[in-house]
């Protein structure tokens, strides 16, 4: 089996799915986005949806948008208050148990025993250093037989597997609490609860569709990661008018990573070495994951062959198995390079100059005072 993680280990990036692929979708909803004014081809697929197969659209969102004007239902919220109305569905679900058992069992790691030292207390996980402002995870990993791989409850009785862990943290994401935190009518939110749960259904599926309102706080991670596990949940993850998409524009993350123009990768999406990777062998350990349980499809596995391959493409003959596929040739990072650390090194007065195309900073960048307070020291 594959195994998706009901913790948090989704990205900010791309779409699981194709837009094409939203008009198999039974409930579309929209969060973090407003599809039909910025990104008008493709929400037709989600109007293609609502004629042919009789879809619903929920919209979700501060303002009545014009994604709303055509939502089969519409729900009010305060801005950055998502994780609240994420939690609370997630609450639902499980207290309702409006889930997609077969899925959660065999192709999620609901079932998977955690370290009995893991804790959460307070709205902080065990391993806090309050002097660091860090995390010690060796709590957090998984608890392992003599093989390596991860041991499993598959009952989900143990309070040690991530399912009944999972279901003890979000218990206090009543409808109540859900309410009050952001500002949508209790009755709407339950309403909004009711029509993802019939999604649970192995005949039925929901997408989700979100962009910069969303990913562009200080949580926009946890925002995807949220709501990738109530996908989870549901078993519309890797489903045909499922998923969870990140609505593109122009000068954009999908688009420079596809281009390989961002420092952190090589072409096909590969993490670039760094200084800390000494040797080739090193380098490709720390990128290949171990398969968790016996069986598992490890798609990333292939990790070596892709990075081998293509420095064959760079390099041609002089690349070969005797001297790493000439791994020393490629340059090291000694940091990171991404826009918010290029911004924390010109505000630093570590950077004299910037040049910048396709993209707007002030408009774009998380707490635009500093953002201004830094170029101003070029």
């Amino acid at each position: 089996p594959t195994v998706s993680s009901l913790g948090p280990t989704f990205g900010r990036g791309a779409m699981t799915n194709h837009w094409v692929d939203i008009k198999n979708t039974d409930l579309a909803i929209i969060m973090g986005g407003n599809a039909a004014e910025a990104h008008p081809c493709g929400f037709k697929w989600v109007i293609e949806a609502k004629k042919e197969r009789k879809a619903k659209l929920i919209v979700v969102d501060p303002r009545f948008t014009r994604s709303a004007s055509v939502a089969d239902f519409y729900a009010p919220i305060r801005a950055g208050s998502d994780i609240a109305f994420l939690g609370g569905v997630i609450n639902y679900l499980l207290t309702n148990d409006k889930i997609h058992h077969d899925y959660v069992k065999n192709y999620t790691n609901a079932a998977f025993l955690i370290d009995e030292g893991f804790k959460f207390d307070d709205g902080l996980f065990s391993g806090y250093n309050a002097e660091k402002r860090s995390y010690d995870k060796s709590t957090w990993s998984y608890q392992k037989d003599k093989d390596g791989y991860a041991m499993v409850d598959e009952t989900l009785q143990s309070p040690n597997c991530v399912f009944q862990l999972m279901k003890k943290h979000y218990s206090r994401y009543t409808p109540e609490l859900v309410s009050k935190v952001t500002g949508t009518p209790k009755e709407d939110f339950l309403r909004i609860c009711g029509m993802i749960a019939e999604t649970a259904a192995p005949n039925k599926t929901m997408t989700v569709l979100y962009a910069l309102g969303w990913t562009e706080h200080t949580v926009g991670s946890q925002n995807i990661r949220t709501m990738a596990m109530i996908q989870l949940l549901l078993g519309n993850m890797g489903m045909a008018g499922g998923g969870i998409n990140a609505l593109r524009g122009h000068a954009n993350v999908q688009g420079i990573t596809d281009m390989c123009l961002y420092s952190e990768v090589l072409p096909g999406y590969l993490s670039a070495p760094t200084d800390a990777d000494k040797t080739h062998e090193e380098y490709l350990a720390k990128r290949t994951p171990k398969a968790l349980r016996p069986g598992q499809m490890n798609f990333p596995q292939n990790f070596p062959k892709w990075f081998n391959s293509l420095m064959k493409a760079f390099y041609g003959n002089a690349a070969t198995k005797e001297n790493g596929f000439c791994y020393d040739w490629v340059p090291k990072k000694d940091g990171a390079y991404d826009a918010m650390d290029i911004f924390e090194r010109m505000h630093q007065g570590k950077m004299t100059g910037f040049a910048c195309q396709g993209f707007n900073p002030l408009a774009s960048m998380a707490n635009k005072r500093k953002i201004g307070d830094a170029l101003a020291k070029l």
